[in-house]
């Protein structure tokens, strides 16, 4: 008698889920113990324009780096206020690694950023302020000069200014000059000051 072969199930797609997609589920699906599901969850979540709390929410507890990776891209997909909050609040995480993620989603929201970037450069701490100036490298606002030189002449934190002055030597243009030449002088005692927006009053003249 001939054997009958039995037939192997077709190989799963990758997009193909068990779970239903609509954006409750979706939402239950973001708390499942298994990384895959909850990154699958994140990424379908893209659908639902009321997602963006409990994606933030996931964001701060989430131990996968590339469930962290799925949410980020989503809430910049989304790019609503309460996604925007959400990275900002992640400026303030004890963990780098969420600091150094929710810093390069924000770059690539320019005009979600720009309308609180004075709020953010203004915070009360200092490392938020400067976390701040990170994400001005790459907004490409018009706006991004006349920021720098109000940190430089506003605020008396040290590495907050210095910050500012080495992006300011990249995009400055004649109007930081006196704003330079004044922080010079407000920072007399600070070499690596000095250095800096000397480098800056260079780069500014010869551009």
């Amino acid at each position: 008698m001939a054997l009958i072969k039995t037939k192997t199930a077709p190989p799963i797609a990758d997009d193909q889920r068990a779970a239903p997609r609509d954006c409750a589920s979706l939402l239950v699906e973001l708390e499942n113990a298994d990384p895959l599901a909850r990154r699958w969850a994140a990424r379908d979540l893209t659908d639902c324009p009321s997602a963006s709390a409990a994606l933030v929410n996931r964001l701060h507890r989430e131990e996968d780096a590339s469930v962290r990776a799925v949410i980020l891209t989503t809430l910049t997909s989304l790019g609503d206020d309460e996604a925007v909050a959400g990275l900002v609040e992640c400026l303030r995480s004890e963990s780098a690694a969420l600091r150094n993620e929710a810093i390069e989603a924000m770059k690539q929201l320019p005009d979600e950023v720009a309308s609180i970037m004075r709020g953010l450069l203004a915070d009360a701490n200092a490392d938020v302020r400067i976390f701040a100036v990170n994400i001005l490298e790459s907004l490409r606002h018009p706006e991004v000069e006349s920021w720098l030189i109000a940190v430089i002449e506003r605020d008396s934190h040290l590495n907050v200014c210095a910050t500012a002055v080495d992006l300011l030597g990249e995009v400055g243009s004649t109007a930081a000059v006196a704003p330079l030449q004044s922080l010079k002088a407000r920072f007399a005692d600070e070499p690596y000051i000095q250095f800096a927006a000397d480098l800056a009053l260079r780069r500014v003249s010869e551009g």
